[in-house]
């Protein structure tokens, strides 16, 4: 039953798509919600109806349970579960993280999966924490390569088992996991051992984290991040790359009275109102639900009904192509967020280069907008453009006679000619009042223009209101007589 991804749709580094598991298929990006068989505040079966397509369930907690383990062996894990989309089965290696050792080996894990019908196996990975020194992790992580080599030799390699990418909080081990994984064939990799980054809000270093793995592993591989529930957090994520995740945040979060939304979470107390439009929250007041005697499970339901939401307003923010507004929203919500966002945004050279060309619309959103691949993609196209000898650039300043071109200028983009001032990005691009950061960026546009066309004579025409911001930016160019 092998595994195979096909992107639809491509917006930054997030992907739209279709992975096929057997005969199964399911929409990416997609939530898995974690599925403990002893604790089930939402069924398998309600979930499925809510148009869940895949869960994650754990195969070390069936492997050992008195009430579970015959059933699944002799019925099978989707009759156990009455769920017959994709069934995902973690190794034990959760447990391991926790309790520093687990009761079986690696073949013995993958056998049981096997056996009790599971549409997805991990091997026995060592999720290494990220607080790990250099030589605990690289010993870890050969213990993990070898585990996966071990998978794919006893079982085949059609066989449908997951290659997780392990290497703690060094990027060049990371690198070296994506390598190895994609050298051995995986096709589906989750990426391990990011839950302490997330569980204490370090973005910036879960952003530095997957985007290592993300550089080795193959582009056709579908990319799992371990752990990820919270809504919040789902644009960024997919922007980075990542196609799947997993979590129990739906349930956790209900227990310990929590309610989720799409920026945060509030404790039910706090709540006067629910800003919702599921049917927990349209059948419920606030002071119902938190006086409810099924409180934790309407939680639940609540908390899960947003979490899908909030992948679906992912998967059409791909097919628009806004996700990096998307991101900008979500990532308001929290300074730690904020932090991440804007360490995605160094790597916006890397995605730039796979980003798709035309998008629906580009919105300014502040500083970080300048950042985006849109506006670098365009300045480094501005080589491209044909010039003649002489020419103008009009920064909000007045037309003049004796050049052979003249162009416009649109901030945070640079200059363009007018032929392109219906088109993407320049058109449909929708700006406040300028700023300097704005500007500032349109100028580096000006500059890179200037320096891919060293035979055209370049000249900058400014009216007042810029005129001693762009002559800081760009004194070394040349200017129009009458104007800075």
């Amino acid at each position: 039953m092998a595994i195979a991804f096909e992107s639809l749709y491509s917006d930054c580094a997030g992907r739209c798509g279709k992975l096929a598991v057997g005969k199964k298929i399911v929409k990416t990006p997609a939530l898995l919600p974690v599925i403990n068989p002893h604790l089930q505040l939402v069924s398998p079966k309600e979930m499925q109806e809510m148009g869940v397509e895949a869960l994650i369930t754990n195969a070390y907690i069936f492997s050992q349970s008195r009430q579970f383990r015959a059933r699944a062996l002799d019925e099978g894990l989707h009759k156990v579960l009455d769920f017959d989309g994709v069934i995902m089965t973690d190794s034990g290696s959760f447990q391991l993280s926790v309790y520093g050792q687990v009761s079986i080996t690696n073949t013995e894990t993958l056998s049981f999966q096997r056996d009790i019908g599971s549409d997805i196996w991990v091997p026995l990975d060592i999720p290494t924490s990220p607080a790990a020194d250099r030589e605990t992790t690289e010993r870890e992580l050969a213990i993990t390569l070898e585990r996966l080599a071990e998978a794919k030799e006893v079982f085949g390699s059609d066989a449908p088992i997951a290659g997780p990418v392990q290497g703690g909080s060094f990027e060049d081990l990371r690198e070296l996991s994506g390598r190895k994984v994609t050298g051995l064939g995986f096709s589906f990799c989750p990426i391990g051992a990011v839950v302490p980054l997330m569980e204490s809000y370090r973005y910036r270093e879960l952003v530095k984290v997957v985007m290592a793995a993300k550089r080795t592993l193959s582009p056709s591989a579908c990319v799992h991040l371990f752990g990820a529930g919270h809504p919040s957090m789902f644009a960024l994520a997919t922007a980075m790359g990542c196609d799947l995740f997993d979590s129990a945040a739906y349930a956790l979060y209900a227990k310990d009275g929590r309610y989720l939304t799409s920026h945060g979470s509030y404790r039910i107390e706090e709540l006067a109102d629910l800003p919702c439009a599921c049917s927990v929250c349209r059948s419920h007041t606030a002071e119902e639900l938190r006086a409810a005697p099924d409180r934790e499970r309407l939680l639940a339901l609540h908390n899960l009904y947003v979490t899908l939401a909030e992948i679906s307003r992912v998967r059409q923010a791909i097919v628009d192509g806004t996700l990096w507004e998307l991101v900008d929203e979500r990532c308001r919500g929290h300074p730690q967020l904020l932090s991440g966002y804007r360490a995605l945004l160094d790597h916006a050279p890397v995605i730039a280069e796979h980003d798709r060309a035309s998008k629906r619309r580009f919105f300014y959103r502040g500083d970080e907008s300048c950042r985006r691949t849109e506006v670098l993609r365009y300045q480094q196209q501005l080589a491209r453009l044909p010039l003649k000898k002489n020419v103008l650039i009009l920064i909000d300043g007045r037309v003049r006679e004796g050049y052979d071109d003249t162009l416009s200028f649109k901030p945070p983009f640079g200059p363009y000619p007018q032929e392109l001032r219906e088109t993407f990005p320049i058109g449909p691009c929708e700006l406040p009042e300028w700023d300097d950061a704005m500007v500032r960026q349109g100028c580096r546009g000006i500059r890179a223009l200037a320096d891919s066309h060293p035979g055209s004579r370049i000249v900058i025409a400014c009216g007042p209101a810029w005129a001693a911001f762009v002559q800081q930016e760009l004194g070394d160019m040349e200017t129009a007589d009458d104007e800075i």
